[in-house]
C-alpha cells in the first residue's frame, strides 16, 4: 500500500486525484507544519474533508518547525524537509506502506538544479531529482520514494486541474520571496521564460542526459522494488478500439491506435533486426511489430521527444508535429518522455518510426523493398 504525501496545494491535489484514478490502494500523509497560523490549519481540514470524501485513511501530524530550525541551526525549509521525510519514515514502519509518493514536478527539479549549481554542487546535484529513489533519511533509507508527476510541468499540472474539476488550497507565502526557492520561481523564471518558452523541459532533458552519462560511467543502476516499478510503470494492457480503457495509471503511455490496440511503447522491451525481403511477402504490422524499408530509412538512431521533432505518419496526410501528434492522440503531457522513437542519423528531427504505434511515410515498404528494420516488440 502507498502513503502519499499531501499538503493541499494543487500539485499534491493532483498527485492523489492521479493515485486515485489509478486504483492503486494508498493513505494520506498530510503535515501542518504551523508556519502560516490560521490558513495552515485550514488546508489541514481541506485535506481532511477530501479524503473523507473518498474513504481514503488521512494521518496528520502537527510540528514544532520553528523550533526544529532554530535548536538545530537550520533553515526553516530544510526543518520542514527533515520532519516530513522522517515522518514518513515512522507511518511507513508502523503501518506497513511499502512506499512513499510525493508530488514534485519538472518545475521543482528545475528550481533545485538551480538552486545546487548557485550555492556549488557535485555530479549529484546536476542529476536532479529522480523518479524512483529511497527516503532521503538515515533512519528510513531502505523506503521507496516516488515521484510520479516528475515529468509534468506546472502549466500541465494546471491544466490536468481544470480538466478533472480538481479542487486546491494556495498557499500564500509562495509569493514571498524570503525563501531562495520563491525568489528562483517568481523572479528569475520569468526571464528564462522570454529566452526560451520551454526551458524547464530543457533542463530536465538535461539533468536526465547528465543521469544517464554519469550511471553509464559508473555502472552502477538503481532497480526500484517491484512494487515501485509496478507503480511506476503498469504492466501492459490492450482495449478495443473506441472503448473507455479508464483512467490512465500514473506515467503510463498508452496509444489507441488504428489497430484496435493500446500499446505501450516504454514498457516492452524492443529489438530492432534488419531482414531480406523479396517484395512478394504480405506487409503486415501485428500488435507490438513495425515494418519498415532499410534502405529508405538509411542510418538511425533511437531517441526520445525532443522540440522540433516531427513526422509524416503513414496514411495520414501531411507532416505533423509530435506534439501535435501526442495531441491527436491523447497523449497526457507527462507521458510524452516514455515514448520511443526511431529517428534519421542525418536528420534527428524527423522521425522515422515511434516505437509500438506507426511508421513515417518515407520508409513505407513496397515492391521495390529489399531490406526491412522489424520492430519487435518483446515483453520480458
Amino acid at each position: 500500500m502507498l502513503l502519499v504525501g499531501v499538503s493541499g496545494g494543487i500539485d499534491s491535489m493532483v498527485l492523489a486525484e492521479k493515485v486515485r484514478l489509478s486504483g492503486e490502494p494508498f493513505a494520506i500523509a498530510h503535515c501542518n507544519f504551523g508556519l502560516r497560523g490560521d490558513e495552515s490549519d485550514e488546508d489541514e481540514r481541506f485535506v481532511r474533508d477530501w479524503a473523507a470524501g473518498y474513504g481514503i485513511h488521512v494521518h496528520v501530524r502537527r510540528f514544532a518547525t520553528t523550533l526544529t530550525a532554530r535548536e538545530e541551526g537550520i533553515s526553516i525549509e530544510m526543518a520542514a524537509r527533515r520532519l516530513r521525510y522522517h515522518w514518513f519514515g515512522q507511518l511507513c514502519r508502523q503501518f506497513g506502506y511499502e512506499a512513499v509518493a510525493v508530488a514534485h514536478n519538472a518545475n521543482d527539479n528545475a528550481e533545485t538544479l538551480l538552486l545546487n549549481l548557485l550555492r556549488g554542487t557535485g555530479v549529484r546535484g546536476i542529476t536532479g531529482m529522480k523518479a524512483s529513489g529511497f527516503l532521503p533519511d538515515r533512519a528510513f533509507s531502505d523506503i521507496p520514494l516516488l515521484r510520479p508527476l516528475l515529468g509534468m510541468t506546472r502549466d500541465e499540472i494546471v491544466a490536468f486541474s481544470a480538466e478533472h474539476n480538481i479542487s486546491f488550497r494556495t498557499d500564500s507565502s509562495n509569493g514571498l520571496n524570503e525563501y531562495k526557492r520563491n525568489k528562483i520561481r517568481n523572479q528569475v523564471f520569468p526571464i528564462f521564460l522570454e529566452i526560451n518558452p520551454r526551458f524547464v523541459e530543457t533542463l530536465n532533458r538535461d539533468m536526465e542526459r547528465f543521469g544517464a552519462e554519469i550511471t553509464q560511467l559508473s555502472g552502477k543502476t538503481h532497480t526500484p522494488e517491484p512494487f515501485v516499478a509496478s507503480l511506476l510503470v503498469p504492466p501492459v494492457a490492450s482495449c478495443p478500439a473506441g472503448t473507455d480503457s479508464g483512467p490512465l495509471p500514473l506515467t503510463r503511455p498508452r496509444v489507441a491506435m488504428g489497430s484496435g490496440v493500446c500499446v505501450s511503447p516504454d514498457e516492452l522491451n524492443y529489438v530492432i533486426t534488419e531482414e531480406p525481403w523479396d517484395g512478394t511477402q504480405e506487409v503486415k504490422q501485428p500488435e507490438g511489430m513495425l515494418i519498415l524499408d532499410a534502405d529508405k530509412a538509411g542510418e538511425w538512431v533511437e531517441g526520445r521527444w525532443e522540440t522540433g521533432d516531427w513526422i509524416r505518419p503513414l496514411g495520414a496526410p501531411g507532416k505533423k508535429k509530435m506534439q501535435d501528434w501526442f495531441t491527436d492522440h491523447h497523449v497526457p503531457a507527462d507521458e510524452k518522455p516514455f515514448f520511443r522513437l526511431l529517428k534519421k542519423a542525418s536528420d534527428p528531427h524527423h522521425v522515422l518510426a515511434v516505437f509500438g504505434c506507426c511508421i513515417d511515410h518515407s520508409v513505407k515498404v513496397t515492391k521495390s523493398t529489399r531490406r526491412i528494420l522489424r520492430i519487435s516488440a518483446k515483453n520480458d
